[in-house]
C-alpha cells in the first residue's frame, strides 16, 4: 500500500520590522518537534537569518545566531538542538553530504536550511517550507507551509 500523502496547512504573516519577524518565528518555534526540518526560501537579504534568530529565541537559545554562509552549518543548543545551514554558496550536494547533512537532518534536533530549495534531493518528506518575500513597502510576507500526517 503506498504511503498516504501529507496534508499541508498554510498560514501567512506580514512583518513590518526585523523584531516582528523574530517574534513571528519565536511563536512558530513552540510548534516544533524533534526531527523537524524547515526550508527557508527567499531572495538575498530578505530576512532568513533574522527569522532563524527568532526561532532560536523561541527554543530558549541564548547564543547569538549568525549566518553560516561561509561555514555551511552552525549548531545551537536550547530546548531542542538547532542546526542552521546555509546552502547559498554550495556548488553541489556532495559538499553537504561531506559534512554529514543527511544525518543531521534525520536527527532529533530542528534543522533550518536557508536556500533550502537547493537541498530538496537530500531531505526527508515532511519538511516545513517558509517563504519570505519583500513587499514594495519594505514589509515582509512570511508564508508558512507545514506538513501534517493524514488523519486516520
Amino acid at each position: 500500500m503506498p504511503p498516504r500523502a501529507l496534508r499541508i496547512s498554510t498560514r501567512e504573516f506580514i512583518s513590518a520590522s526585523a523584531e516582528e519577524t523574530q517574534r513571528i518565528a519565536a511563536q512558530l518555534a513552540s510548534e516544533l518537534q524533534p526531527g523537524d526540518c524547515i526550508l527557508l526560501i527567499g531572495e538575498l537579504g530578505v530576512g532568513k537569518t533574522t527569522f532563524v534568530q527568532g526561532l532560536a529565541e523561541g527554543l530558549g537559545i541564548t547564543e547569538r545566531v549568525l549566518s553560516p554562509t561561509f561555514i555551511l552549518m552552525r549548531a545551537y543548543h536550547g530546548k531542542l538542538p538547532l542546526y542552521h545551514f546555509d546552502a547559498y554558496r554550495i556548488k553541489n550536494l556532495d559538499e553537504l553530504r561531506e559534512i554529514g547533512f543527511e544525518d543531521v537532518v534525520r536527527s532529533e534536533g530542528v534543522t533550518v536550511i536557508e536556500w533550502g530549495e537547493k537541498t530538496e534531493q537530500l531531505l526527508p518528506p515532511g519538511c516545513w517550507r517558509i517563504f519570505i518575500e519583500l513587499l514594495p513597502d519594505q514589509r515582509r510576507r512570511i508564508r508558512v507551509a507545514r506538513p501534517h500526517a493524514p488523519s486516520t
